[in-house]
């Protein structure tokens, strides 16, 4: 949806509840498919402080109490979801819909994936891709073999480009695309619904 000051106080009016919300590692279609579940609400994401000149950034500029401490969370990957949709509702269904895809570079590993030496049950035609990718592969009798036993990515550290590339030839769903809900706003009243340290108190 497209944001600006306006769109953002128009919502105010006409949705009772304000989340703040905020994604974890974002894939557009997957973000699609949320606002296509979300029809009837209304959900922004991107031009932070678009947003949060919308709601109203201090207490004398605010449209409706409270509202400059949601705008004060606006920072990051994180947006508003405007609904009419209880509290109880919104959390059942997000706490409900994650989905695991392929990790980027910079996510963070969750496990450790470690190849054995031996054969790789992979078309022996992406033998030369994963040798550029740093697999100390060959091609025998067809085969794709590992010469040596090799560390994909380590749990607890960034994944780099190459480490993606064959984590996802190897079908692994590292990351998982959720959105958490950080705060509720209704009826001039705004509540953290999990700790974080971005919010205004």
């Amino acid at each position: 949806a497209v944001v600006s000051t306006q769109s953002t106080g128009e919502c105010t009016e006409k949705y009772t509840n304000i989340f703040l919300v905020e994604v974890h590692n974002e894939r557009n279609n997957l973000l699609k498919e949320i606002r296509e579940s979300w029809k009837c609400s209304r959900l922004f994401m991107g031009r932070n402080k678009v947003m949060a000149v919308g709601l109203g950034r201090t207490p004398e500029a605010e449209i409706k109490p409270s509202l400059h401490k949601l705008a004060a969370g606006l920072a990051g990957s994180r947006g508003l979801l405007f609904t009419n949709e209880t509290l109880e509702s919104v959390k059942g269904w997000f706490s409900e819909h994650k989905k695991f895809c392929f990790a980027r570079s910079g996510t963070v590993a969750t496990e450790t994936v470690v190849l054995p030496e031996g054969p790789l049950d992979m078309p022996h035609s992406m033998e030369p891709q994963l040798r550029q990718l740093g697999l100390p592969t060959r091609l025998k009798d067809g085969v794709v073999v590992l010469d040596a036993e090799h560390t994909v990515c380590t749990a607890g550290k960034a994944v780099t480009t190459q480490q993606a590339h064959i984590l996802k030839h190897l079908g692994n769903l590292m990351a998982e695309f959720q959105i958490s809900l950080v705060g509720h706003w209704t009826a001039g009243k705004y509540t953290l619904l999990q700790d974080n340290i971005m919010e205004a108190e």
